[in-house]
C-alpha cells in the first residue's frame, strides 16, 4: 500500500535502484583496469610485485593509496530519502 501521491511499491523501488547504484560505484573500482605500473604515479617509489599481482591496473604505492583513501568523498545525487517537504523546496 503506497501512502500520498506514490503508487504501489514505489518506496521498494527507490531502495532497491539506491542499493543497485551503490553496488556498481563500489564494484567499478574493482575491475581490472590493464597492466599495472611498475612504479607510483604519485610519488615515483616502486610499487611491489606482490601489490601488481594482487591488484590488477594498479598506479599507486601503498602509502600513496592510504592517504587517498583517506580523504573524504563527497558525492552529489538525488535525494531519494527526503521528505516531500525537502523536495518541494
Amino acid at each position: 500500500m503506497a501512502g500520498g501521491w506514490a503508487r504501489d511499491g514505489a518506496v521498494n523501488e527507490q531502495i532497491e535502484a539506491s542499493i543497485e547504484e551503490e553496488l556498481k560505484r563500489m564494484n567499478a573500482g574493482k575491475r581490472a583496469r590493464g597492466e599495472s605500473r611498475t612504479h607510483c604515479a604519485e610519488c615515483g617509489e616502486p610499487i611491489p610485485e606482490a601489490r601488481r599481482a594482487a591488484i590488477p591496473g594498479v598506479t599507486s604505492c601503498i602509502d600513496c593509496q592510504s592517504e587517498r583513501d583517506a580523504r573524504p568523498v563527497l558525492r552529489g545525487g538525488i535525494n531519494r530519502r527526503g521528505s516531500k517537504d525537502s523536495q518541494l523546496k
